[in-house]
């Protein structure tokens, strides 16, 4: 009858640990579980001399659980004896440095002494051991930042290869004042033996122009272009279409789509020959827009040239190069593919940016079509072997 008692109690002791509890007292997971309920109870207010009463007795069923510890701490923090409450949150780590109630109260207190260092280090043992936890983190990491001891503590986790850096620059990228952090460690790590991922470059960058903030965002991108990167610059990067997108926002983005494969490739990865963006239509209706990038044109008058080669390419509607103003400008210019069949033709088209504000453009191949109708199906391929834009 015991041993079944004692395993009704394992049963229960997530769930209903006060059953549990009262069918096996010894359950030290169930007293647990009772004591952090009641602590949680935030109807009914908790005797917390009871439950100080009840973790003190389950210490000699089990002295080695830092849990207790953390407990009995937790208790004596809120009767105001926080010097006590210390004591046996430093026990519980001693026992545990992950056991997490004591590593969110250490941390709370070396933020407030101003031990940043220390903070980040407790910070990074958490998130390492309870990653669930980075949203709650990630609130009070902007003040952190905002102390150079904190920064400097923050980048050093972030260099030496902290899990948790991707989320963090996401999170510094959806906030204005984290946004200006998130640039500052992207450019602090260039020279690191960790420097930025593409990744990392282009969350911050998108989440500058989700904010409007245009030339931070192209700024960003320019300053930590790598020495290969910066062989394919210009009004439109990498105008050849080699295959090494990064999924920044002022370099290609293609989108999955139906109805057309794009890929890109050099001309020694080719059969023919012939490198850059290959566009085959699958004979079925295609909308919206297959691929773009973000550019940077100051005012002035343009040229917009393609050198193109089609086979059997049919264009129920128009299938088209689109400049337009991110913002209330709309649409600059529209430069038009023709179909049919042909090798390496020259297309050019003139067009100007006038001197009111558009600090930003997007560049986007895109069909004419409205509706997915079967009556406008595209079929045939293009082969795009450069796109260039010149100031004239």
């Amino acid at each position: 009858m015991a041993a079944s008692s004692i395993g009704l109690s394992r049963f229960l002791e997530t769930e209903t640990p006060a059953v549990s509890v009262a069918l096996d007292p010894l359950n030290v997971n169930a007293l647990i579980g009772e004591i952090t309920d009641d602590l949680n109870d935030t109807s009914n207010a908790p005797d917390l001399d009871a439950l100080l009463a009840k973790a003190e007795s389950a210490l000699g069923f089990d002295l080695a659980d830092a849990r207790l510890y953390s407990l009995i701490g937790e208790i004596k923090y809120r009767q105001g004896e926080k010097d006590q409450a210390y004591e046996f949150f430093d026990q519980a780590r001693k026992l545990s440095k992950t056991e997490i109630h004591a590593l969110q109260k250490s941390i709370g207190r070396s933020i407030e002494t101003g031990d940043l260092p220390k903070a980040v280090g407790e910070i990074d043992i958490l998130l390492r051991r309870w990653p669930d936890q980075f949203p709650e983190i990630a609130e009070g990491l902007p003040t952190i930042l905002s102390n150079p001891g904190g920064y400097q503590a923050v980048l050093g986790a972030i260099k030496a290869g902290a899990p948790w850096r991707g989320r963090l620059l996401i999170a510094l990228g959806n906030t204005p004042v984290g946004l200006e952090f998130a640039e500052r460690l992207l450019l602090d790590l260039r020279e690191s033996s960790a420097p930025p991922s593409s990744n990392e470059l282009a969350s911050v960058i998108s989440g500058y122009i989700r904010r409007k903030e245009y030339q931070p965002a192209y700024r960003l991108f320019l300053f930590t272009l790598s020495d290969e990167e910066r062989k394919l610059g210009g009004y439109i990067f990498n105008h050849t279409f080699k295959p090494v997108r990064s999924g920044k926002p002022f370099d290609w983005q293609l989108r999955d789509q139906s109805g057309l494969e794009i890929t890109f490739a050099t001309s020694q990865d080719t059969a023919e020959g012939e490198g850059g963006a290959t566009v085959r239509f699958l004979n079925t209706p295609v909308r919206n827009i297959a691929l773009q990038q973000y550019i940077a044109l100051p005012s002035g008058s343009y040229k917009i040239s393609m050198i193109a080669s089609a086979r059997n390419l049919k264009l129920p509607k128009d299938l088209f190069w689109a400049v337009r103003c991110e913002g209330p400008g709309g649409e600059i210019a529209r430069f038009n593919i023709p179909e049919g069949t042909y090798t390496r033709q020259n297309l050019t088209q003139d067009f100007s940016i006038g001197p009111l504000a558009c600090p930003i453009q997007l560049l986007t191949l895109q069909t004419a079509a409205i509706t997915g109708s079967w009556r406008f199906r595209y079929v045939g391929t293009l082969v795009m072997h450069k796109l260039n834009i010149e100031r004239l």
